[in-house]
């Protein structure tokens, strides 16, 4: 798995930890906290859910891959939030490989 554009995103995120949230989004969704960013992943789940039902009804793929990249950099955000890098996701995914 290549975590490059993880790794640049997740450095991108916690360059914005004290930029103005007037001009960056990732300032403003760290600004608003917790609950805000947490509600906000639990958007961008149902959209993937919405997605994947659409794609298994014959739409476009690409709509579902979209959603879940919005769904990932939320969760990155996320991440950071708490202290955490996708590093750690990684080796968890790695400690898991191979378990039933």
């Amino acid at each position: 798995m290549n975590s490059d554009i993880l790794d640049r995103l997740a450095q991108m995120i916690e360059s914005r930890k004290g930029a103005s949230p007037d001009t960056s989004y990732v300032a403003k969704m760290l600004s608003r906290g917790e609950d805000a960013i947490l509600k906000k992943i639990g958007e961008e789940a149902t959209e993937v859910v919405m997605a994947a039902k659409d794609t298994g009804a014959g739409g476009d793929p690409r709509l579902l891959v979209g959603e879940v990249a919005d769904l990932w950099f939320h969760c990155l955000i996320a991440l950071a939030h708490y202290g955490l890098s996708p590093a750690d996701v990684l080796a968890e995914l790695e400690r898991r490989e191979g378990t039933s």
